[in-house]
C-alpha cells in the first residue's frame, strides 16, 4: 500500500462563476480558465489569490466535445458538433475579444490574407477552420513548439503551427496540415504531442512513438512495419476471422497483457507509416521514427464489469525543460526551451503508471488508489487524482529522474539525489462530493463537481464489444440538460517552500526512532524543492532565493539522517552534506548526540564523511581545524563515560586507524577548553590503543609532544618532561620500537616547539661512530637529546632514571655525556671522550669550552692529550691529530710566557717550535 500522510498541498479555493454547467474546461496558460457549456465558451482571468472574474465568453459552432490550450500561440482549439457532424476549430487572438458581441474573423486553414484585411486580424478575434476527411476524437498541443495532433480512426494528423507574414510589423498564426500517421486498428480515445513524441491510447492499449526530422539516411523515408508485426497482424486477423464464426453471447476472445519497451514495440502487431502532407523543407519534416512503448491491458471479465471499469484515461505527456536564466531583475535571459526528460503517464480505474521516454524507456513509478478513480493530471512536483468523492495528491519521480538526465555528477561523492525506485506516497485525500473532471495549470487545480440526486444506471454492453479492436465508432456521450447541484473550484496549490517546512516538521516525529520514515519524507522534501528549481522562469528572483536556500536545508537533513546510518547507503552522508554548503564544524556540531544504553554508537556515515572531507583538494590544516572545532563542541564524538570508565567511541577508533594525527590534535583541543582533564587524557589513550596501565602506546607519546609544543598552561611542564624521557630511555634501553609510526620526527619538534633544543654538533660526531639500523631508535635518541639540549630541562630530575641506559653503547654514552655536560662536569666529559671518541674532543671543546672554562684548553685537555700521546697505543694518531689542534687554540689564547709554561717539559722543540713562533709574532701581526 502506498504510505499516506497528513499534509496540506491544497490551500484556498474559490467557485468559478459560471452561468452554465461546465462540459469542458482548460487552463489558458498563467492566467487564464476556459469553461464551455452549450455553444459558448467563458474565458475567466485568474491570477494568484485573486478571486476569479470573468474576462470574454465567445460563441462556439456547436457543442463542445474537446477543448485544449496551446501557450505557444496563445490559441485554443476545440472539436465540436453540430447536427451530428464534427469541426476542428481554433480560437486565436482571444485575449482581443472585449465583449460577447464583438466582431469575429473566420478563415480557412493556409488561406492568404491580403493587407487590407490584416487590420481586423490584428484588432479582433479569429477562427481557422481545420476541416477534416475523418471524424476528429481527440486533440493536443505540443507544449513547446504549438503544434496541433488530431486523433481520427486509425490516423493522426499533424498540423504544424506557422506564421504568415502580412508586413515587417505583423504576422498572422496558421497551421499546416504536414504529416499524417496511419495506425491500423487502433481507435485513439486520447492523445498526447510534444517536440516529436507521439502518444497514443485506446481504450486498452498505449503506444508512444517518437517522430523524427529529415530524411534518413540522405533519402526521404515512409517507414513500414517490420516483417515481424505484418505476420503476426495477419495472424492475428486469421484468428479473429476464426474466432468471429465462434463468437456468441457465451464466449469473449481477449488477448493477453503485454508490455513492450523500446525496439522490442515493434512487435506490437500495429501497423504504423507516415504520410508527408505538407510543403516545407524535408529537413524540418518528420520523415521516420522509432517505436519507444507499447503496453496491453487485458480486462478482469470474471464478474461481467461495466465498461468504465476496464478502460484507460488520463494519457499525458509531460515535459521537464529548463529556460533563459534570470538576471539580477529578475528578467529572462532568454525564452527557448531546453527539453531535459519527458514522461508519460496513463491510468487504469485503480492502478496508475508513469514512464520516463526521453533517453531510455522505462516504468518508474506505479501507483495503486484506494479506490476507483475517474480522471488524474500529472505535473512536475505531484500525481492529482480524483475519485468520486476525494481529491488524492501524490508524489512524483519525475524531478528525480530529471537531475540525473541533466548532471554527469550526479549520484557520486560530488551530488546525491533520492533513488527514482523509491517508494511514492500520498500527501493528501481531501474530501470533495461529486467529483467529475479535473485539470491543472500553473499552481491552480480547476474541480468539477456535481452532486447526483440519484444514480441513474447505466446500459451494459457485452464485454465482447469492449474488446474489439475493430470498432472504430467512438460514442461521445452529451451531457443532460444542466441541473442543479454542480460547482467548478479553483484550489490553489500552496507555495513548494510553505509545503517543504511543513515536511520538514513532519518527518521531525520520525526522527527520534531513526527509521526509513523520516528519510523518505525528507526525500520527499527535497525532490519537492528540486522540481520547483528546474524551470527558473517560473520563479520569481525571490522566491529562487528562498527555494535555494531550502534545497540546502534539505540536503543538511538529508546528511544528518545517513550519517546515523550503517547500511550500504550510508556513503550518502558525503555528498548530501556537500550540496548542503555546511562547514564541517557546523557538521559535527548539529549531531544530535542521544545516548542509547547509556553508549553513543556513530555508524558508518558520519565516519565516511570525515574520512573522506579530508582528502579533499583542501587545505589540508585547515580541514583538520574545521574538524577539530567541531570535536570541542561535541566531546562525546570521541569520547565517552560508561559507568564512570572511559570509553573511546567507534569515530574516535576509526581516527586511530586512518588520522591519528587529527585524534591528537582533537583530543589537545578538548583539553585546551577543559573538556577532559590530564589523567582523563592518558587513559582514554590507553583504553583506545588496548593498553594495561604499565604499556605507553606511541599514540599516547605522540600527544605528549603535542602538548609540549602547544605550550599547555594547565600542564606540569617537568612532569611532562619525566614522561616524555621515561619513555625514551625505556625504549632506549630495551631496544623497543613504539608500536606505531610517531607523527613528529625529532627535526619536527625541535622546528616546532621551543623546549626541543638543538642537539649539538659534537653529540653528531659521537653518534657517527656507531650505526644505528633501526630508524625508529634513532628518533627515540634524538628527542632525548633535543630534550637535553633544551632550555626548560631539569637535568638532575633525569639522572637518576639513567641507571638502564648503559654508557657502553654509543646513546648510552651520548645521552650521559650530555647530562654531565649541562651540570658542567667538564673535566669528567674530556676524559670519558678520550677514552671512548677521541675524534670528539675537539669539537666538544669548541662547543662547551668557553669564556670561564676556555682554560681548560691548556689546563686539562693539553695535558691530558700529552700524556695519552706518550702511551702510545691504537688511538695514537687521533690524540695527536687532537693535540695539534689544541695548540693552536692555545698559542692563539696564551701569551708566549704564560704559553711555554704549560707545555711538556720533556716535550720535542721541533714539534712545538711552529706554536711557539706563531704565539711570538702575534703581536707583531696584529
Amino acid at each position: 500500500m502506498v504510505q499516506l500522510y497528513n499534509l496540506h498541498p491544497f490551500g484556498s479555493q474559490q467557485v468559478v462563476p459560471c452561468k452554465l454547467e461546465p462540459e469542458r474546461f482548460c487552463g489558458g496558460g498563467r492566467d487564464a480558465l476556459f469553461v464551455a457549456a452549450g455553444c459558448k465558451v467563458e474565458a475567466f482571468a485568474v491570477a494568484g489569490q485573486e478571486l476569479c472574474q470573468p474576462r470574454c465568453a465567445f460563441s462556439t459552432l456547436g457543442r463542445v466535445l474537446r477543448l485544449a490550450y496551446s501557450e505557444a500561440g496563445d490559441y485554443l482549439v476545440a472539436i465540436e458538433e453540430k447536427n451530428k457532424a464534427t469541426f476542428l476549430r481554433a480560437y486565436v487572438n482571444w485575449r482581443n475579444k472585449r465583449t460577447e458581441n464583438s466582431r469575429v474573423c473566420i478563415r480557412m486553414i493556409g488561406h492568404n490574407v491580403e493587407g487590407a484585411f490584416s487590420k481586423a486580424f490584428r484588432d479582433q478575434m479569429y477562427i481557422i477552420e481545420m476541416p477534416l476527411s475523418e471524424v476528429p476524437l481527440c486533440i493536443s498541443c505540443c507544449p513547446v513548439k504549438g503544434d496541433l495532433l488530431v486523433g481520427c480512426a486509425n490516423k493522426l494528423v499533424l498540423f504544424s503551427l506557422k506564421y504568415q507574414i502580412i508586413n515587417e510589423e505583423f504576422s498572422l498564426l496558421d497551421f499546416e496540415r504536414s504529416l499524417i500517421i496511419h495506425i491500423d486498428n487502433i481507435t485513439p480515445v486520447e492523445i498526447s504531442f510534444c517536440v516529436g513524441y507521439v502518444a497514443v491510447m485506446s481504450d486498452l492499449e498505449v503506444l508512444i512513438l517518437k517522430l523524427e526530422l529529415g530524411p534518413k539516411n540522405g533519402e526521404r523515408v515512409h517507414h513500414n512495419p517490420h516483417k515481424t508485426n505484418n505476420r503476426m497482424r495477419r495472424t492475428e486477423e486469421g484468428i479473429s476471422n476464426e474466432n468471429s464464426q465462434l463468437e456468441s453471447d457465451d464466449f469473449v476472445i481477449c488477448q493477453k497483457p503485454l508490455e513492450l519497451l523500446g525496439e522490442k514495440s515493434e512487435q506490437s502487431g500495429l501497423s504504423v507509416t507516415l504520410e508527408s502532407t505538407g510543403l516545407a523543407d524535408e529537413k524540418k519534416e518528420y520523415s521516420h521514427f522509432q517505436h519507444l512503448l507499447y503496453r496491453r491491458f487485458a480486462p478482469d471479465i470474471s464478474s461481467y464489469v461495466l465498461s468504465d471499469d476496464i478502460k484507460l484515461h488520463s494519457l499525458q505527456l509531460l515535459p521537464i525543460y529548463q529556460t533563459g536564466s534570470l538576471t539580477s531583475d529578475g528578467k529572462n535571459l532568454s525564452q527557448e526551451k531546453e527539453l531535459l526528460s519527458l514522461f508519460c503517464f496513463f491510468s487504469l480505474p485503480h492502478v496508475g503508471y508513469l514512464y520516463m521516454v526521453v533517453k531510455s524507456v522505462e516504468l518508474m513509478s506505479v501507483y495503486q488508489y484506494p479506490e476507483k478513480s475517474q480522471q488524474a493530471v500529472l505535473t512536475p512536483q505531484f500525481l492529482h487524482v480524483i475519485t468520486s468523492n476525494n481529491l488524492q495528491c501524490f508524489t512524483v519521480r519525475c524531478s528525480a529522474a530529471t537531475a540525473r538526465e541533466e548532471d554527469p555528477y550526479m549520484d557520486t561523492t560530488l551530488k546525491a539525489c533520492p533513488p527514482v525506485s523509491m517508494d511514492v506516497c500520498a500527501l493528501r485525500i481531501q474530501l470533495f462530493i461529486g467529483l467529475k473532471a479535473i485539470c491543472h495549470f500553473k499552481n491552480h487545480i480547476i474541480l468539477l463537481t456535481k452532486a447526483d440526486p440519484e444514480a441513474i444506471p447505466e446500459r451494459r454492453q457485452s464485454p465482447k464489444r469492449l474488446l474489439s479492436r475493430k470498432d472504430t465508432s467512438v460514442k461521445i456521450k452529451i451531457p443532460p440538460v444542466a441541473e442543479a447541484g454542480w460547482n467548478l473550484y479553483i484550489v490553489n496549490t500552496i507555495s513548494p517552500v510553505q509545503l517543504y517546512k511543513e515536511m520538514i516538521d513532519y518527518s521531525n516525529t520520525y526522527k527520534t526512532v531513526k527509521t526509513q520514515s523520516c528519510i523518505h519524507l525528507l526525500s520527499e522534501a527535497h525532490l519537492l524543492v528540486r522540481a520547483a528549481l528546474m524551470d527558473a522562469s517560473q520563479l520569481e528572483p525571490g522566491e529562487k532565493a528562498e527555494l535555494l536556500e531550502a534545497f540546502k536545508e534539505s540536503c543538511g537533513h538529508l546528511g544528518d539522517c545517513y550519517s546515523r546510518l550503517d547500511s550500504q547507503h550510508s556513503h550518502l552522508t558525503l555528498p548530501y552534506y556537500k550540496m548542503s554548503g555546511l562547514s564541517m564544524a557546523e557538521v559535527l556540531a548539529r549531531m544530535d548526540w542521544t545516548v542509547e544504553d547509556g553508549l553513543q554508537k556513530y555508524e558508518r556515515g558520519l565516519i565516511f564523511y570525515i574520512n573522506h572531507s579530508l582528502y579533499e583538494n583542501l587545505d589540508e590544516e585547515l580541514s583538520e581545524m574545521k574538524l577539530v572545532c567541531g570535536f570541542i563542541l561535541e566531546p562525546r564524538l570521541l569520547i565517552q563515560q560508561r559507568k564512570g570508565q572511559i570509553v573511546p567511541t567507534e569515530l574516535a577508533l576509526h581516527l586511530k586507524e586512518t588520522q591519528p594525527g587529527l585524534l591528537v590534535a582533537s583530543v589537545l583541543g578538548l583539553q585546551k577548553n577543559n573538556k577532559i582533564g590530564i589523567e582523563e587524557a592518558d587513559s582514554f589513550f590507553k583504553v583506545l590503543c588496548a593498553k594495561d596501565e604499565d604499556t605507553t602506546p606511541q599514540l599516547l607519546v605522540d600527544f605528549w609532544e603535542a602538548q609540549l609544543v602547544a605550550c599547555l598552561p594547565d600542564v606540569v611542564l617537568q612532569e611532562l618532561f619525566f614522561k616524555l624521557t621515561s619513555q625514551y630511555i625505556w625504549r632506549l634501553s630495551k631496544r623497543q620500537p613504539p608500536d606505531t609510526t610517531p607523527l613528529r620526527t625529532s627535526e619536527d619538534l625541535i622546528n616546532a616547539c621551543s623546549h626541543y633544543g638543538l642537539i649539538y654538533p659534537w653529540v653528531h660526531i659521537l653518534i657517527s661512530s656507531d650505526s644505528l639500523a633501526d630508524k625508529n631508535y634513532t628518533e627515540d635518541l634524538s628527542k632525548l637529546q633535543s630534550l637535553i639540549c633544551g632550555p626548560s630541562f631539569d637535568i638532575a630530575s633525569i639522572i637518576p632514571f639513567l641507571e638502564p641506559l648503559s654508557e657502553d653503547t654509543i646513546a648510552g654514552l651520548s645521552v650521559h655525556v650530555l647530562c654531565r655536560t649541562r651540570l658542567k662536569e667538564y673535566e669528567q666529559c674530556i676524559d670519558i671522550l678520550l677514552e671512548r671518541c677521541p675524534e670528539a674532543v675537539i669539537p666538544y671543546a669548541n662547543h662547551e669550552l668557553k669564556e670561564e672554562n676556555r682554560t681548560l684548553w691548556w689546563k686539562k685537555l693539553l695535558p691530558e692529550l700529552c700524556r695519552r700521546i706518550k702511551c702510545g697505543g691504537e688511538k695514537y694518531q687521533l690524540y695527536l691529530s687532537s693535540l695539534k689542534e689544541t695548540l693552536s687554540i692555545v698559542a692563539v689564547e696564551l701569551e708566549l710566557k704564560d704559553f711555554m709554561n704549560v707545555l711538556p717539559e720533556d716535550g720535542t722543540a721541533a714539534f712545538f717550535l711552529p706554536y711557539l713562533l706563531y704565539c711570538s709574532r702575534k703581536k707583531s701581526l696584529t
